[in-house]
């Protein structure tokens, strides 16, 4: 062969050719980092739910009623424009980090937008945010604008009448002590940076607001803040509400009437309606309730110790004044509450969801608001009485995602604050994306989760809740309770607790045997009745430091234990899918253990390098290699943001970490999951606090992988029938389809001016779709993100060749059945016209989808000749790349749907259904040219001629009104798509119409040649 040629293997030879499994349990010889090039043409989708996540920050653009901004937890900076009718992300191309703590329009110039990264709503799983963010064209792109180090930001305020002049307030770092918190001030626009107050470097700024009309005067919230994995600190001696009259510069604290002991949490609010007035809602021991001040702060009266005012206050605290009226002050907390009077009495408003955190007033209108919760961000027009919808921001949390055996395989996981939910990964039927709520359901567990299918039983799912084992029928809905040890969690120190059950409790089902299934404590607890009875099969496998178990969460002023402070819980159990009875364990304070023989005996192999005390986040046991095992550990709520992944390739007596902060993963990134791909072994996928990455040489060496994938944290990942899945902390599920090509990323390809990539198995699927990816025409952010149904072929050109690049697909016998090319003007077989899509010809990797049709019916109009071919039947196929000179092929195999033959479909009713359907697209293909050559003919006919002719068109074509008499050519296409929109039996009155219709256009094709003087045709 000559050297710019390539030798086609048969598939078995192709696989024996990669690299075997003896050769991949070597360490790798070198680091495999290919080019992103290899696989650019991948992409990441985003499959729902479209159901609001938390959101901590809102505001309004004054001059444009129905514009605001939100900011999500971990979803980034979204803009509506009508009213929350939709909402768009419009932070994506420019932030690194999607956790945000507060957003603010310039008065004075409204194209003017800061965000605040880093949410002041501190709970286990917040996420930290790198400074702040400026726009200048009303949120259509971002630059960052320093001060990344101040962790989380409780608050920003731009000046009135100068949109250089801003304030920052920084919480910090909420994991540790350090100085980059307090007040910060700019006065050119963000170039330059100025502490203007700083009490100490555990104490930030978590609130700064202006005085209406003299922003001179600044009010500042300071607040002592610290989040460990045991407990939340909030409240200190040094905290306290501070003022300055000379624009910042100087600050005093203001004392008078105000708690003057512990001193928590405290949000300020002043109304434009009499700047005097100042309200301050403080968390404080003792004296916490709402304050208000008559006189710009100076002295104080407390007005109501409500306590549903100050519930969970370093989660909430949030108090807004009506500019419009002084009297109305708003306080989210779990509710949503009003007062009219000054704050004296309060009512409760409700909002589309609990847990009520900021709020925006128009200035000028009062009903006019944005408000947000743990739901996502509503507006409301009319003061309150009716809000926009929570069910269009795809900004959920997921803990953790589990997949199924269904076609097509659905996710299971747990929503922060909100259900567990169940959704497809695919269309269930010929569905629009119109209503993307309708694709997902309810399932078992809550808000933390697990929950996890049954293996082979769809209709059963396991679920959890802090500790609350369930089992749910999907057809009944009946759920039943079978809860470890039966000990309510609420309130207890650990000390006090039977079993230690931490928020997310780990769940597992043994993969050799469905019936046994793991559950973790500070133990393994193991059942094979789904629960009605368990056994604990290991000792006490977490650290254990008495330390962190004596007290509940949450001080030194109020206590907060919902679970998710308990320490020393396990927080990951694995079994190996190769060896039954090899499991493995991981603690959320840092121990790992594996059993060997099903849990009689347990060994401690906690890598020697790793530091004490963090979070096994997940385990990993390869499914390639026995005795090898992957582990992500989390470390960050103690202030190390580095990241730990680590391998151990002999039963964890040794370790290797495959992070050091130098080899791809940057140092600041930390690690929450690894998992290795089931169809290549050494390749990882990583998921961090701020995206993906790849390894394609078992951890030597990674690159982003981050794609399309907005910044957001990634909690979790599995590779299910070659896609990953990936769960994520703010922007709800995402799946990256058919990954075949990095599974056949070899040297070889990456040194080749072409390569055509083995396609995967495609299911022969009817759903909403075309050519070339999602319907860019029904593209709605909160919908679920399909692809063009068919199958996807992968190749790779290294240099645009000048030649045209071509596909054919042929069927078993070698016979061509659809060819694509790169250039419009290309050869093209019959009925190939400008319809069909073209093939990309630039340098790099491209994904075509074969939508696995034919050549549809000839149209005279070329933009619709060849569209809308019968569906091929399910066998074996092969496409041809040619390039030049060069081509090469591969197998494809088309599946069945499987769900087809519970419906009687089988191969011969499919076979029959194509011939039909082919008799009946060529039929469209006769009627159509027979019209045209009518229609051609009537434009030079004259006398009796034209008279016979237009008789003849007017009995062929519709006429052209509205529900106007149908003509032979109507009746075709209808009977058409009798038989092409599923897959189906073909029924006796179409084969039937078919041959009347046959009839008929024959006959008006004999008179046609009649008028126009032609020989008879023949068939």
């Amino acid at each position: 062969m000559t050297s710019r040629s390539l030798v086609l293997l048969p598939l078995a030879a192709l696989l024996l050719a990669a690299p075997g499994a003896e050769a991949q349990r070597r360490p790798a010889a070198r680091a495999q980092a290919y080019d992103s090039v290899f696989f650019g043409s991948l992409q990441y989708r985003m499959v729902g739910p479209s159901r609001g996540g938390r959101v901590t920050a809102v505001t309004g653009v004054p001059s444009e009623l129905h514009t605001f901004y939100m900011g999500s937890t971990g979803g980034g900076v979204w803009k509506t424009t009508n009213a929350g009718i939709t909402w768009q992300n419009v932070s994506d191309p420019y932030f690194t980090e999607a956790s945000m703590g507060a957003l603010d329009v310039a008065p004075s110039n409204h194209a003017i937008v800061w965000a605040g990264t880093g949410s002041d709503g501190i709970r286990s799983n917040v996420s930290t945010g790198r400074g702040v963010y400026r726009s200048l064209d009303a949120g259509k792109t971002w630059a960052h604008m320093g001060l990344r180090e101040t962790g989380q930001i409780g608050g920003v305020r731009v000046h009135p009448n100068d949109p250089n002049t801003v304030f920052v307030a920084a919480v910090g770092n909420v994991f540790r002590p350090n100085p980059e918190r307090g007040l910060f001030r700019t006065r050119d626009g963000g170039r330059t940076w100025e502490k203007v107050l700083f009490v100490s470097d555990s104490t930030g700024a978590v609130d700064v607001e202006l005085q209406p009309g003299s922003p001179n005067v600044v009010y500042a919230s300071m607040w002592r803040a610290e989040r460990k994995p045991w407990t939340v600190i909030s409240g200190a001696r040094e905290g306290g509400i501070y003022k300055s009259t000379d624009g910042g510069s100087t600050w005093r604290k203001l004392t008078s009437g105000l708690p003057g002991e512990l001193f928590g949490k405290s949000n300020v609010a002043v109304s434009a309606a009499n700047p005097n007035r100042v309200y301050a809602l403080i968390e404080a021991k003792p004296g916490g309730g709402l304050y208000r001040s008559e006189d710009a702060g100076e002295t104080w009266t407390q007005v109501s110790a409500d306590p549903r005012l100050i519930t969970r206050p370093f989660y909430y605290i949030n108090i807004t004044a009506d500019p419009n009226d002084a009297d109305v002050v708003y306080v989210g907390t779990e509710g949503f509450y009003r007062s009219a009077d000054g704050g004296r009495t309060w009512t409760t408003v409700p909002t589309p969801h609990v847990d009520n955190h900021d709020l925006w007033i128009h200035p000028r209108d009062s009903r006019i608001m944005v408000q947000s919760n743990d739901g996502g961000a509503n507006v409301t027009l009319d003061g309150a009485r009716s809000w926009s919808s929570i069910y269009n921001q795809p900004t959920a949390e997921m803990y953790q995602v589990y997949v199924d055996g269904q076609f097509p395989y659905r996710l299971y996981g747990a929503q922060q604050d909100n259900t567990t939910l169940i959704l497809p990964s695919l269309p269930l039927n010929r569905f629009s994306p119109d209503d993307p709520v309708q694709t997902w359901r309810v399932g078992p567990g809550c808000e933390t989760g697990p929950i996890i299918p049954h293996p082979t039983n769809p209709d059963t799912v396991y679920g959890s809740c802090k500790g609350q084992f369930s089992r749910m029928s999907l057809r009944t809905g009946q759920e039943k309770q079978y809860w470890v040890g039966a000990q309510s969690l609420y309130g207890n120190p650990g000390k006090d607790l039977i079993f230690r059950f931490q928020r997310v409790s780990p769940m597992e089902i043994s993969p050799h045997d469905p019936r046994v299934l793991y559950y973790g404590s500070q133990h393994v607890h193991r059942t094979t009745d789904e629960g009605v009875t368990w056994e604990t099969i290991s000792p006490d496998l977490t650290a254990n430091d008495p330390r962190y178990q004596q007290r509940p969460s949450g001080e030194p002023i109020t206590l907060d234990v919902t679970g998710e402070e308990f320490y020393s819980t396990l927080y990951a159990i694995e079994e190996s899918p190769l060896e039954p009875g090899v499991i493995w364990t991981g603690a959320n304070d840092g121990p790992i253990h594996v059993t060997r023989d099903g849990g009689r005996t347990w060994q401690n192999v906690t890598p020697r390098g790793l530091p004490p005390g963090g979070r096994v986040q997940t385990l990993e046991p390869s499914p390639h290699r026995r005795g090898s095992a992957y582990v992500a550990v989390l470390r960050y709520l103690l202030g190390d943001f580095q990241p730990y992944i680590y391998r151990t390739d002999d039963y964890g007596r040794t370790w290797t970490r495959l992070t050091d902060g130098r080899n791809g993963v940057p140092a600041d990134h930390p690690t929450r999951v690894v998992r290795e791909d089931p169809d290549r072994e050494g390749l990882l996928y990583a998921g961090t606090e701020f995206g993906m990455f790849v390894s394609f040489d078992n951890g030597a060496s990674w690159r982003p992988f981050q794609l399309n994938l907005p910044a957001t944290p990634v909690t979790d990942l599995k590779v299910h029938r070659k896609d990953l899945v990936v769960a994520t902390q703010g922007r709800s599920y995402w799946i990256l389809d058919d990954l075949s090509p990095l599974h056949q990323l070899r040297d070889s390809v990456t040194a080749a001016r072409a390569w055509l990539f083995a396609p995967r198995e495609a299911v022969r699927f009817r759903y909403f779709g075309g050519f070339g990816g999602p319907e860019s025409g029904a593209y709605r952010p909160d919908a679920p993100q399909y692809p063009a149904y068919g199958a996807t072929i992968d190749y790779y050109l290294a240099e645009a060749p000048a030649g045209e690049v071509r596909l054919d697909v042929l069927d078993a016998r070698g016979s061509l059945v659809r060819s694509f090319g790169s250039d419009s003007a290309g050869a093209a077989p019959p009925m190939e016209r400008a319809g069909t899509p073209l093939l990309a010809k630039t340098a790099g990797t491209h994904r075509f989808t074969w939508d696995m049709t034919l050549p549809g019916p000839w149209d005279p109009n070329p933009r619709r000749s060849g569209r809308g071919g019968p569906l091929v039947v399910p066998g074996a196929y092969t496409v041809r790349l040619t390039v030049g000179d060069w081509s090469a092929s591969r197998p494809l195999v088309l599946r069945p749907d499987p769900r087809s033959a519970a419906d009687g479909v089988t191969q011969a009713v499919l076979e029959e259904q194509l011939a039909h359907n082919l008799r009946v697209r060529d039929l469209i293909s006769d009627v159509n040219r027979l019209v045209a050559r009518v229609q051609a003919a009537k434009r030079t006919a004259t006398g009796d001629a034209l008279a016979r002719i237009t008789a003849l068109e007017s009995r062929l074509v519709a006429e052209a009104v509205r529900y106007g008499r149908p003509g032979l050519q109507t009746h075709i296409t209808y009977l058409y798509g009798l038989t092409t929109q599923a897959d189906q039996r073909v029924g006796r009155d179409a084969v039937e119409r078919y041959q009347v219709l046959r009839r008929d256009l024959d006959a008006a094709e004999a008179e046609a040649r009649a008028i126009l003087g032609e020989a008879p045709a023949t068939r």
